[in-house]
């Protein structure tokens, strides 16, 4: 298979489809194609991957993906097994996400930031832990003790900076400016590959700063509000905090 092409989410998350070509084909139980561009977010980072469908210009004819992964730096795209015979190489594709469901994980990821820059801001809390669905997450953190008064703090302080419409912005810096910024890895340990040679952030403009690799919405006020659903204790100094944001299934008119 051939290397990956252009990852159009990494820079423009708002992308819902794009015209590609196949740069390679795997036949098998599960087919799996290769673009040379492609809109679909592989997943990583707790943030699963896309889904929605290949579409070839020259006849109409669509397929399924089921899923995205990225193996040895290619996005391999997964088709369902029931869509008959794969695109050949070299055919034009029209890509479409499912969007409703991005832009609720897109939701969803920034409100888990903004969780995870006020318990910092707050408390000093390092994340240990995280994982998302669309319109609702996970985070677990290194506190020793957490209570219902603590929870409700922390949920009316989120949702203040949410509703103050703080920028998000994207950046790419090579690895040693990112790494001079102080507190930009705030996670328990360090999962960055020791080789990476340039590192995107996610900046919520005066309140969080991460590397990340996922998708966002561009401005706070997009997400909306957040309800923690639970929290729990899954260790001595390790508890979690189970969070839904409200209305996960709005529109991109209606954020507007």
């Amino acid at each position: 298979m051939t290397p990956t092409g252009e990852q159009i989410c990494y820079f423009d998350a708002y992308a819902r489809s794009a015209e590609a070509r196949v740069a390679a084909v795997e036949v098998g139980d599960v087919p799996l194609l290769v673009l040379d561009r492609t809109v679909f977010y592989p997943g990583g980072g707790g943030q699963p991957s896309d889904r929605g469908l290949v579409m070839r210009t020259v006849d109409g004819r669509s397929w399924t993906v089921r899923a995205a992964r990225k193996v040895g730096g290619e996005i391999v795209h997964e088709l369902e097994p029931d869509g008959g015979d794969p695109p050949a190489i070299g055919d034009v594709v029209r890509v479409d996400l499912d969007w409703a469901r991005r832009l609720a994980l897109m939701r969803t990821h920034t409100a888990l930031h903004a969780l995870c820059g006020v318990v910092w801001r707050d408390y000093g809390a390092l994340v240990t832990g995280g994982n998302m669905e669309p319109g609702s997450g996970r985070m677990d953190f290194e506190f020793e003790r957490m209570s219902g008064d603590l929870v409700d703090a922390i949920e009316a302080s989120v949702n203040a900076e949410l509703a103050a419409a703080r920028e998000v912005r994207v950046a790419v810096l090579p690895r040693d400016e990112a790494f001079a910024i102080p507190d930009l890895i705030r996670t328990k340990v360090n999962l960055l590959p020791a080789g990476i040679e340039f590192i995107r952030t996610i900046e919520i403009v005066g309140l969080d700063l991460q590397a990340d690799g996922g998708t966002h919405v561009a401005n706070t006020a997009e997400v909306g509000r957040i309800r923690v659903q639970g929290y729990e204790s899954k260790g001595r100094i390790n508890k979690r905090i189970r969070i839904a944001v409200e209305d996960a299934q709005r529109s991109t008119s209606d954020l507007t």
